[in-house]
């Protein structure tokens, strides 16, 4: 009836946009992403009939409008889904970020994620991690690739059998060099509102083409642990997504000065010192500069001199169930 779970937050490497279907977030197309730590979020839900109604608190503030609704549609999945009569009790929900959230560093993939796998666990679920991105993917699409980890594949369908998401398998060493280095631009971000008009800019039938191409040369470039292909090609596919972004509607404009400064930089360190550095943006204007282990140190001290706070991230593994000592109440 109580269960805690950790999720990792995602980098979209080739990034979804749009969605076919808004209530099931069933995107257009595959995508591709990794996971990034030790960023991650972790939830604790219980249920319980003491309750007056379902309670959700994210960093210690209530949850309620959209937000609400995204949470309950992944714990309306579960309560389908379980077989225990406990299931339909009111539910408390409580979950805690270990970095900023609506800045462009996927929170709503960990939250959603971890939130799935602490229901799914709570409710006694029979589920694979696969079987469980398919309910998290009722709060985020993004969210189904937190929960198988590592380099994960969210494939596009119509139902719950074809869009679910699976975990790639690539070079144990490929993955053990990489380093992103987060330059952090805290400027609030909204992704659901450019998802939702997404199809209505002149270059979103472009990049539904393109983008076919992109997955063909992540897979390939994933599988032979090819670094340069790897990152030259998440690079290439932020300034795609971005471009269809911002001839929407809205003409959503997420980059910042010290985006754009980033962007430079990584270009003078890979064409001026042959650093292995490429940079990557999801939706907002926080940057993910990825490198390997060694030119980390360098890189990160060249990103904070662009006037940003810095981490150093790894790649993450899967979201998981913690022990119950590990909970948040």
């Amino acid at each position: 009836m109580k269960a805690t779970a950790k999720a990792h937050p995602i980098q979209g490497l080739v990034k979804y946009h749009g969605m076919r279907d808004e209530d099931l977030r069933l995107p257009y197309h595959d995508s591709i992403s990794l996971c990034t730590a030790p960023s991650h979020t972790k939830t604790t839900v219980e249920f319980d009939e003491s309750l007056d109604g379902d309670v959700y608190v994210v960093d210690g503030e209530e949850v309620d409008g959209r937000g609400a609704e995204r949470i309950r549609a992944v714990v309306n999945e579960v309560r389908a889904r379980a077989d225990v009569d406990y299931a339909e009790y009111p539910v408390r929900l409580e979950s805690e970020n270990s970095f900023p959230s609506n800045v462009g560093l996927g929170s709503s993939s960990s939250g959603f994620a971890a939130a799935a796998m602490a229901l799914a666990a709570a409710a006694d679920l029979d589920a694979t991690r696969p079987d469980v991105s398919t309910i998290a993917r009722r709060g985020s699409s993004s969210a189904a690739r937190a929960v198988t980890g590592s380099f994960s594949d969210l494939h596009a369908g119509l139902n719950d059998e074809d869009c679910r998401s699976e975990r790639l398998d690539v070079p144990e060493s490929f993955e053990e060099a990489i380093r992103t280095v987060i330059g952090l631009v805290p400027a609030y971000k909204e992704t659901e509102a450019a998802h939702e008009e997404a199809a209505e800019s002149h270059m979103f039938d472009a990049r539904r083409a393109h983008v076919q191409d992109q997955l063909v040369e992540m897979r390939d470039a994933l599988r032979a642990g090819d670094f340069e292909r790897v990152f030259e090609t998440a690079e290439h596919d932020s300034l795609s997504l971005t471009a269809a972004t911002m001839t929407g509607p809205a003409g959503w404009v997420y980059w910042k000065p010290e985006t754009l400064e980033i962007f430079e930089t990584v270009r003078d360190l890979r064409e001026e010192e042959d650093v292995p550095v490429y940079f990557s943006t999801d939706t907002g204007a926080t940057v993910y500069v990825n490198t390997k282990a060694e030119y980390a140190e360098r890189v990160e001290e060249v990103v904070a001199d662009c006037g940003v706070e810095t981490e150093v991230w790894e790649v993450g593994g899967p979201a998981e169930v913690l022990d119950e000592e590990e909970a948040l109440f």
